[in-house]
């Protein structure tokens, strides 16, 4: 199994676990830092007719954008957890911001660990956080015991076009996802494709941002020059098959 912070630098795009504690300097001008909070709200609109009795889980919450936004908008409880804790102080501080505190919990600490003691949601949220479980199957096993017989996952991510010749480490063929699903005793019920220039300009805007601090760590740390250029690198090649070569989705799926 990756250490937590292989797996947290792998989500944000990186290769390289020694990018772990720089994480919060480079993403420092950014909230929303990958799932789109209102698509979120929109899909639990959906599906439930009654929001404040909704509790929530926010798997890989990063800054919280997505758990604050849901509860000031539908008054619903959620409890986000992250394994870095300069993202949940931010968390925190936004929710007082907004006046959510009283709905919105947040917690440091390691996603593959903490669902084992967790039950009882009606939604889980898994927001552009990569295979940190696993594959899908892996990953719907291991996380079914913290949903209600109706609740449901919302998954943001990315797959392959079945007929489509590109290959990615981390990102699986859509018969595969779906086969996965299927074999977790669980349906996809809804997949909300996520317009294309909406990603590019979101990535346009961390791309920009993301530069911007990396280079600012070079002058600080000339030593560590290639780990912040690679990084760079890799958000640029990352974006590109975002744009180009994947269908980026936002799934929800149920118990069958």
């Amino acid at each position: 199994m990756k250490t937590i912070e292989e797996s947290v630098v792998t989500a944000m795009d990186g290769s390289d676990k020694e990018l772990f504690p720089y994480l919060p300097f480079i993403l420092q001008d950014l909230w929303e830092i990958g799932t789109d909070p209102d698509a979120i709200i929109r899909l639990v609109s959906n599906y439930f007719e009654y929001y404040v009795d909704l509790k929530v889980l926010d798997l890989g919450c990063g800054k919280g954008a997505v758990s604050v936004k849901l509860s000031q908008k539908l008054g619903c409880t959620c409890y986000g957890i992250d394994a870095i804790p300069e993202f949940i102080e931010f968390a925190q501080k936004k929710a007082i911001e907004l006046k959510t505190n009283h709905l919105c919990t947040f917690e440091t600490g390691d996603i593959r660990e903490r669902v084992k003691d967790l039950s009882g949601y009606d939604v889980v949220i898994l927001g552009a956080i990569g295979p940190v479980f696993g594959d899908y199957y892996t990953t719907l096993t291991a996380l079914s015991k913290c949903i209600n017989k109706n609740g449901i996952f919302i998954i943001d991510d990315g797959y392959i076009e079945n007929n489509s010749d590109y290959n990615h480490p981390l990102i699986q063929k859509q018969s595969s996802i779906l086969q996965q699903i299927d074999s977790a005793r669980m349906q996809l019920i809804a997949d909300e494709t996520i317009n294309q220039d909406n990603i590019r300009n979101s990535n346009d805007n961390i791309l920009k941002n993301l530069k911007k601090r990396c280079y600012e760590l070079i002058d600080k740390y000339p030593d560590k020059k290639n780990l912040f250029l690679n990084y760079i690198q890799k958000q640029v090649e990352e974006n590109y098959a975002l744009e180009n070569k994947v269908i980026c989705s936002t799934m929800v799926i149920s118990k069958k």
